[in-house]
């Protein structure tokens, strides 16, 4: 799978220490953020760089990251067929790709540590949609995707 990360300025060292766990787990990342320490890219800038990846189906999921990942889920939630979630625990990392279809992981380098980061990664990525659900609750999770798109149509002009 072809992954796409992305960090600005405040979260350079956890997206390395992610990027570093999940390229050993054997994932296929495309960096398309902040590439050296001393650069300064701003969350808007990575945030965009990364859903326009997922959008055009360049990579099938991703991870950014800010000092919260407020900013940046907040950013990448703005552009159709992208869907993220800040996420502060490993918990919430796996169920946003198995319950609810998120193909975008957001999270802090002020809220997580880099083992935090990089296991809820690993959880996020290897996470299935509907992956062992019985019949009735994969169509309820199908029929609420529907609707989050129905919404989105509606409103994303």
């Amino acid at each position: 799978m072809r992954v796409a990360i992305a960090c600005e300025s405040s979260s350079f060292l956890l997206k390395e220490a992610v990027k570093n766990r999940i390229t050993a787990l054997g994932y296929d990342v495309m960096d398309v953020g902040q590439l050296k320490e001393d650069d300064h890219v701003l969350y808007y800038e990575a945030a965009q760089n990364l859903a326009k990846v997922i959008q055009d189906g360049t990579c099938e999921k991703g991870i950014v990251i800010c000092g919260t990942g407020g900013g940046v889920s907040m950013i990448v939630n703005k552009f159709r067929g992208v869907y993220c979630v800040a996420c502060e625990s490993v918990f919430t990392a796996e169920k946003i790709s198995h319950i609810n279809n998120a193909n975008v992981l957001a999270m802090g380098a002020r809220v997580v540590s880099w083992d935090m980061g990089g296991e809820m990664a690993e959880k996020f990525l290897a996470g299935k949609w509907c992956e062992g659900f019985a019949e009735q609750r994969r169509l309820n999770n199908e029929k609420g995707f529907a609707v989050l798109q129905s919404i989105e149509a509606a409103n994303f002009k």
